[in-house]
């Protein structure tokens, strides 16, 4: 009794230990936050800071720094940490002018400009390429509301990222000219006034009020007021206010005075914190999506028991009969029976093919552990740049994996060479797209575009590639080149057998095209909502849809492989290797094509 009293007094100490250092590990995770995530709490007076970013257009797709053009501007500007994402995305975040205090509803004027001939005539252009606006408070992005009416009549109310710059009188897109009555047809106008509606929240949970919200109203108009212009712009005694969209609007066609006003509204929001980024990242009826997977998974059923009865059915069968039959009567087969000494032959380039093999993979698991992130919610749009950071870090760290499927899979082809394959492995497709970058890049540096790289970015790059991604293909080749090979099934014949003449159906044109015809109509619905994303600046986030796609595509993408190589071989064509990689890498051809319809 004495003994398991003691025992029981020795457990109870050691649960009590275990327990206390629980307590002391969850105690600093209790207060933990993500970087950017952490909510902030504003008590009345505080200024909240609003930061300016871009200028973006869909007609040019050419984002340009806010300073770019002649707008007011603070007496020191300072440049806002940017990630490596935010550079490669063309932000350009800085501090702004505009003073705003936690709920005070003021109306101010900015600053006075008097624009010269070449200052309006960038106005005017960016206006009549469809320019927006892109700012930042408390971490959300402005935002322009609009009602969109959906197919069961039902209205939602959506958000455009950003404001316009301005509008053209008179144009269809230009809805503040039906409504603006002074507006002259093809005259542009600036939208010199911001109305900020900041929504916020309070809770009982904490002090202060979060901020849930952040909507800009542009209008633009022609600010006129008593006495003489002066330096001190509080000193002037505007007759424009209060301001709406039946004063007449401030044309830019030519040089001349510009006031900069804005005022706030605060809104009270019933919308927590942690779901305020839900009216940004919208994106529509979820039915559409559900039709793309539905779409796609017809064709991958439609393939799957294309193939289920070349499996079960007619291979097995040949198997059954190849088997069983005698030497004498093998020379009466045909099909895929008699290239069976030559389906293991090394393709011709095969240096080029084990590379190709080798970055695909490389490609793909960049791919699909970013989308897997972003579905999981680790990569927040809260985090700006997030998504294409982890996606350049993830192609340099996958460089084990390309190395070593291409070192396995040369020396499966018998290839000697292995230092010059792993070496082009690491520097031929990447050398090809760093290329294609860097022309673009004078193009882009040549207009003026924040999109350019700096020069600091490209040595970035330079030195991820050449420090970090190809000592990492390297170290993946060497494990590849070491692995032990498993055993041919069949001996190579020593004499290739000729290839008789295939139908015009069995060439490689037609097979490329019946191969990524399919697989890029499987995904073609779901890559429309990503395009229009890219070039209608808009967010996209439902990767938990691009994530069923995607394996849908691989689905897609092996099958149909298997099956125009089944057909190859029945016509007695043994040349698979090449075949298999083309025929369902011919979806590329096709997602690239769908990018720019």
């Amino acid at each position: 009794a004495a003994n398991l009293q003691a025992a029981v007094s020795l457990g109870g100490s050691a649960m009590r230990r275990v327990a206390l250092l629980a307590v002391l590990c969850a105690a600093p995770a209790l207060g933990f936050y993500l970087p950017g995530v952490a909510p902030k709490e504003f008590d009345d007076g505080d200024r909240v800071e609003v930061k300016v970013n871009k200028l973006t257009s869909t007609r040019t797709q050419l984002p340009y720094d806010y300073y770019s053009l002649p707008f007011c501007r603070p007496t020191d500007v300072i440049n806002a940490a940017e990630n490596l994402g935010e550079v490669l995305h063309g932000s350009v975040i800085k501090n702004s002018a505009y003073d705003i205090r936690m709920s005070e509803s003021q109306f101010k004027i900015l600053c006075r400009k008097v624009l010269t001939e070449e200052e309006a005539k960038a106005f005017s252009d960016k206006i009549k390429d469809e320019y927006r606006v892109h700012m930042i408070m408390d971490n959300l992005p402005a935002a322009t509301k609009m009602y969109r009416e959906m197919a069961d009549g039902k209205v939602v109310t959506m958000y455009d990222r950003g404001y316009a710059l301005g509008f053209v009188g008179g144009s269809d897109r230009a809805s503040a000219a039906v409504v603006n009555a002074h507006a002259k047809p093809g005259v542009p106008y600036v939208h010199n006034h911001l109305r900020f509606v900041v929504k916020f929240h309070k809770e009982e949970s904490f002090a202060g009020a979060r901020i849930v919200g952040f909507e800009v109203e542009p209008l633009s108009v022609a600010h006129k007021y008593k006495g003489e212009p002066s330096a001190d712009v509080a000193s002037l005694s505007l007759t424009t206010v209060p301001v709406g969209p039946d004063l007449p609007p401030q044309p830019v066609d030519k040089a001349g005075e510009v006031l900069f006003t804005y005022d706030v509204k605060w809104e009270h929001s019933e919308i927590r914190w942690a779901s305020r980024w839900d009216l940004y990242l919208y994106m529509g009826d979820d039915q559409v999506h559900w039709f793309s997977i539905i779409n796609s998974l017809a064709i991958v059923l439609l393939l799957t028991g294309i193939v289920a009865m070349i499996m079960m059915r007619t291979l097995r069968r040949d198997l059954n009969r190849y088997n069983e039959a005698d030497k004498e009567d093998l020379a009466e087969e045909s099909g895929w029976k008699l290239v069976h000494g030559d389906v293991f032959r090394p393709p011709p380039v095969p240096l080029l093919l084990a590379c190709s093999a080798g970055t695909g993979v490389q490609l793909f698991l960049m791919a699909f552990i970013s989308i897997l992130c972003a579905m999981l919610g680790f990569l927040s749009p809260a985090n700006r740049g997030g998504l294409l950071t982890v996606t350049v870090l993830l192609y340099v760290l996958m460089g084990i994996p390309a190395g070593y499927h291409s070192a396995y899979l040369y020396k499966c082809l018998k290839g000697a060479e292995w230092q010059k394959c792993t070496l082009m492995t690491a520097l031929f497709y990447p050398g090809v797209v760093f290329s294609a970058i860097f022309l673009l890049n004078f193009f882009i540096w040549s207009k003026g575009s924040s999109a350019a790289l700096p020069f600091g970015t490209m040595l970035a790059l330079l030195a991820m590639w050449f420090g970090i991604s190809v000592p990492l293909v390297f170290l993946g080749a060497f494990f590849g080149y070491k692995a032990k090979l498993p055993d041919a099934p069949v001996r190579t014949n020593e004499i290739p057998r000729q290839i008789p003449e295939q139908a015009w159906y069995m060439g490689l044109p037609f097979t490329m095209m019946i191969g990524g015809i399919l697989p890029f109509g499987a995904v073609f619905i779901e890559l429309f909502f990503i395009m229009t994303s890219v070039w209608q600046q808009r967010f996209y986030y439902v990767f938990g849809f691009l994530t069923l796609v995607l394996l849908i595509l691989l689905i897609t993408c092996a099958e149909i492989s298997v099956v125009l190589c089944y057909f190859q071989l029945c016509n007695e064509d043994y040349g698979w290797w090449w075949r298999s990689l083309l025929n369902s890498g011919a979806a590329g051809v096709f997602l690239l094509w769908g990018r720019f319809v």
